[in-house]
């Protein structure tokens, strides 16, 4: 009798940590829902002088500064086609800080070519994003040949010499070369997923449960 007793709780126990994942699943569903409705409105508003905004994620910003061109970091990617290639992120100075800007994805060919630094840089329209954490498990930048996987803010020192803003801009317009990136809200979503996911897990092993207690006690 004690140990159908101490199966019974074990059983519950299980269930109770499944249910509580799924309801956990259910508040991130949500948190991330808001998140998506926040950043479709701030892609719409019209764009704000950086200098005269408080900078936030996806804010669509306009302001001008000094590109530093002979910085020039390559950073290796896809474009939205899946073909391998940089992206072009150049240091800005604006004002009295210094951004990284990300003027967008060109092909391997037109690495270090003088027709990709072509820039109006008294009229910057772009949409800030907070920097990311480096993937770990990317290969190391290959500094001396400007060959970059990740941001890393160690290398960018290295490199630059200089400490940068948390947000990088990313350059809107109608570029070809480099062509900017198409900044959106789509960003995973699978909270809905893994809550059902959990939910039939703690009902299935609940049925199994009471059928196997039906037979046996």
């Amino acid at each position: 009798m004690k140990n159908k007793f101490l199966f019974s709780v074990f059983v519950y126990f299980i269930i109770l940590v499944l249910v509580s994942l799924g309801s956990w699943q259910l508040y991130r569903l949500d948190w991330k829902l808001n998140l998506i409705s926040e950043i479709n409105n701030s892609l719409k508003k019209d764009p704000v002088e950086l200098s005269k905004s408080n900078k936030k994620n996806y804010l669509r910003i306009t302001t001008s500064g000094t590109v530093d061109f002979d910085k020039q970091i390559y950073l290796y990617n896809l474009n939205d086609s899946g073909k391998p290639g940089f992206e072009v992120i150049n240091p800005i100075l604006i004002g009295n800080e210094n951004y990284l800007i990300n003027r967008g994805w060109i092909p391997f060919d037109k690495k270090d070519k003088a027709e990709i630094n072509v820039l109006d840089t008294n009229s910057i329209i772009g949409t800030l994003k907070t920097q990311s954490k480096a993937n770990s498990f990317k290969p190391n930048n290959d500094i001396n040949e400007n060959y970059w996987f990740t941001l890393n803010r160690d290398d960018i020192f290295s490199y630059t010499g200089k400490n940068f803003s948390k947000y990088i801009i990313y350059l809107n317009g109608d570029y070809k070369a480099p062509k900017p990136k198409v900044i959106t809200s789509n960003i995973s979503n699978n909270h809905k997923k893994y809550a059902i996911t959990w939910f039939s897990m703690a009902i299935s092993i609940l049925l199994i449960y009471l059928y196997f207690r039906k037979k046996n006690y």
